[in-house]
């Protein structure tokens, strides 16, 4: 696994962008821990870690030049509570295709008060009810959400959602959908109803001949919803069936 040292830091490719910004180029490397960004001494206005393995965003020294993050295509889950204080003036912020789940995994981002673009697309959150809405009314400074300006309509149908003592409950039920040591409880469950040996192999089978990122998510999918790949879905319980089946295989045996 490739870690972000100061020696990837400083043969990483920089450039002068379109937009004739100063940009640290770190796309693709696939670490999974931002870390030594210092090395950079703060010389980029952009930073592209696109097309990483980054699963939380932290570990940023304070960077006043810094305006423009790149982050899609990672696994980030989890955004620190210190980014707005070592990042004042991002203004920009790509987070296209991670792997935020709950609307409240943003609220970090309110305290950018330069914050101007962000992009949340392909993030799990974006399938929540009035996830829109919510980013809208919590991050008040951003003006293009998903790549689509943010209307003053959209602003006050986000305030009437979310303003009151009915707006006040509906934050505190968002803010409650995360749970201290759910994921801990989730992994000991599972370790208790630990599945078949069988099913374990049949698992490692479909990951090993998954090719492409559909694949993966298809299985992921699959495992979430209690489906063993290559497994036979057990039928439901009926009498009727039981019996005919019980009759087809008499026959098929005297047939032989």
């Amino acid at each position: 696994m490739v870690k972000l040292t100061a020696d990837v830091i400083a043969e990483a490719a920089q450039l002068v962008n379109p937009c004739r910004e100063r940009e640290l180029n770190l796309r693709s490397y696939k670490f999974s821990v931002v870390e030594n960004l210092g090395a950079t001494l703060d010389q980029f206005d952009t930073i592209n870690m696109n097309d990483n393995d980054i699963k939380k965003l932290e570990n940023f020294p304070y960077f006043q030049r810094l305006k423009i993050l790149y982050l899609a295509n990672n696994r980030i889950r989890k955004i620190s509570a210190d980014i707005a204080h070592n990042l004042p003036n991002l203004e920009e912020l790509v987070l296209t295709n991670n792997e935020l789940k709950d609307l409240a995994d943003i609220d970090a981002l309110s305290e950018l008060t330069k914050l101007e673009y962000l992009s949340l697309l392909g993030c799990p959150m974006c399938a929540i009810t009035n996830y829109r809405l919510y980013v809208i009314f919590k991050l008040k400074q951003v003006r293009v959400l998903d790549y689509r300006r943010v209307k003053k309509a959209e602003r006050e149908a986000a305030n009437k959602l979310f303003s009151g003592k009915k707006g006040d409950k509906l934050l505190k039920e968002i803010a409650n959908t995360f749970v201290p040591g759910g994921e801990l409880e989730e992994l000991q469950k599972r370790k208790e109803n630990e599945m078949p040996a069988a099913d374990r192999e049949r698992i490692k089978e479909a990951i090993l001949k998954a090719k492409t990122l559909e694949e993966v998510e298809m299985l992921q999918q699959q495992l979430q919803a209690g489906i063993v790949p290559g497994k036979k879905a057990k039928k439901a319980s009926n009498p009727d069936v039981e019996e005919e089946e019980e009759e087809e295989e008499e026959e098929e045996k005297m047939e032989e």
